[in-house]
């Protein structure tokens, strides 16, 4: 197999990786919820919120690592340092696990009556250090299977256990199971995670030589490795996850908590679905640019903004004017407080996935210092806004602090990127985009009202991709280059009927649409 084919095929397996685990996930969830009600499932996803801390906080670069060094090691012909280094990784691991579990021991002795109240707390610390250890060496054998690019495997652990996991939560919500029986079904699903995981990558790792030492440069670079990137996922977990649920327990109510959870689950995966898609491509193709010079770099983070923006504005205006019928669709009317919620939390991920042009530039840049600061400086704002705001406001201090994070982290990576490429972004193109959005969504807004949600989404959904596409050619939001590409294929595929598209295409490329404000 040659190189492409397999770049492709590991693609492949990737995508079906995580499409399979992030939809049914977001299933799994929406049954959960419905199920639980606002109340006990904000209860629920905090306990769950904590679990998922500690597992970063576990890993703390070890995932990373095994994964860079594995790789380079293969690549290197040392096949036989693999296996002590894995070794080694893993009793970090354990010391890591060692600090978090002591963490969490402390933080349920003096706040678990205040986010899981009318819970037996040794039984709750108990799933505590099951689920995080199960969780946390499930994430490292992943990274092993990605290590030696064994994505087939990533992809045949999701097919099986994550329709599994549905199976049981369903089971569970036919059986009208409580929150400790849903945490059960979460404790037997990290295990079958964690098994599947562990029967795939163990045949991966090659023996090794009795009394194998790593070399001492490898093991400072191994130390290095996770010292800079356990800052850095710490912190970054708390700036990306939905840590007000966790605040909402603690200081508003556990309805509230619930209420944001649902808004911020069904946005994040919204974002990272539609637009996020292109984004996560960004990083490699970054790297490939700023090899070959960084004017090229420049232009390309100057047009994968636009593009990004092209995606994410019509995203965020429609879920601005139909955030009511797709809440109550997905979670139901107990649900309705969450609304408002969901329209700000798509408008902030929308807005961080615009920003992924910036920010795989400023990683290719290696500015991973510059990045570390910013997610330092993002991750105390954001607690510090919500400790204030959401014991003043609640839901709604929680809804203000997490989208004034999101444009402080936006707006300092595009200030960051121009200054490190020395362009402009095209802000008038982008207005226009933003323009096109707008107008697209508001000219729907008729249809609210009229009937039930499902048909409602669906002509809105249909009639905003049609208008949203007609808007962005006459806006003139596309480059000449992209006019060209649509008219060939528009030649190619319709053999340029109607001709008022044809002329609309010709019109709309006529002027160069590289206007970018110094």
């Amino acid at each position: 197999m040659n190189t492409r084919s397999k770049a492709l095929r590991n693609t492949l397996f990737s995508t079906i990786g995580i499409y399979t685990e992030y939809v049914l996930g977001m299933l799994t969830s929406i049954f959960i919820a419905r199920h639980l009600g606002p109340a006990d499932f904000g209860t629920y996803s905090a306990i769950i919120w904590l679990v998922a801390m500690g597992v970063a906080m576990t890993n703390s670069g070890t995932a990373s690592a095994v994964i860079k060094f594995v790789a380079e090691l293969r690549g290197g012909g040392q096949e036989e340092l693999i296996k002590p280094t894995i070794a080694y990784l893993r009793r970090a691991q354990r010391g890591f696990l060692f600090v978090v579990l002591a963490a969490g021991a402390v933080l349920f002795g003096l706040a678990g009556g205040h986010f899981a109240p009318g819970f037996n707390h040794l039984l709750l610390y108990a799933f505590f250090v099951i689920a995080i250890a199960l969780r946390a060496q499930y994430m490292l054998n992943i990274g092993v299977a990605k290590g030696f690019e064994d994505f087939r495997a990533t992809a045949v652990i999701a097919l099986v256990a994550t329709p599994l996991n549905l199976a049981m939560v369903v089971f569970a919500w036919w059986l009208d199971a409580e929150v400790m029986a849903l945490l059960v079904v979460f404790l037997v699903s990290s295990l079958v995670f964690w098994g599947m995981s562990h029967s795939r990558t163990r045949p991966l790792i090659p023996s090794a030589p009795a009394g194998v030492i790593l070399p001492q440069e490898l093991l400072r670079r191994l130390r290095r490795h996770m010292r800079l990137v356990a800052v850095t996922v710490t912190v970054g977990f708390l700036v990306a996850s939905e840590v007000e649920v966790f605040f909402l327990n603690l200081y508003s109510d556990a309805a509230a908590a619930g209420q944001f959870k649902v808004a911020y689950q069904l946005a994040a995966g919204a974002a990272m679905l539609v637009p996020g898609v292109i984004g996560a491509l960004l990083l490699p193709m970054m790297a490939n640019a700023l090899s070959r010079g960084r004017d090229i770099a420049a232009r390309r983070f100057v047009a994968s903004t636009s593009y990004l923006m092209l995606l994410a504005a019509p995203l965020a205006a429609f879920g601005a004017v139909f955030s009511g019928p797709i809440i109550v669709l997905m979670y139901g009317q107990a649900y309705a407080p969450a609304i408002p919620v969901f329209a700000v939390c798509l408008a902030a991920c929308a807005l961080t996935t615009a920003s992924q042009g910036g920010s795989s530039l400023l990683v290719s840049a290696d500015r991973q210092g510059t990045i570390l600061a910013l997610v330092v400086a993002c991750g105390v704002l954001k607690i510090a806004l919500d400790v204030v705001l959401i014991r003043a406001w609640g839901l709604r201090g929680a809804t203000v602090a997490y989208l004034a994070v999101a444009i402080v982290n936006a707006a300092a990576i595009f200030v960051l990127a121009i200054r490190s490429v020395g362009m402009s972004l095209e802000w008038w193109r982008l207005l226009r985009i933003l323009a096109a959005a707008v107008i697209s969504a508001a000219m729907l807004v008729p249809l609210l009202g009229h009937w039930r949600p499902l048909p409602t989404l669906l002509v809105a959904g249909s009639l905003m991709a049609a208008i949203y596409a007609l808007l962005s050619l006459v806006l003139r939001c596309w480059s000449s280059g992209d006019i060209e590409h649509l008219t060939q294929l528009h030649q190619r595929y319709a053999r340029g009927r109607p001709r008022a598209l044809a002329r609309l295409l010709a019109w709309s490329g006529r002027e160069p649409t590289n206007q970018g404000v110094p």
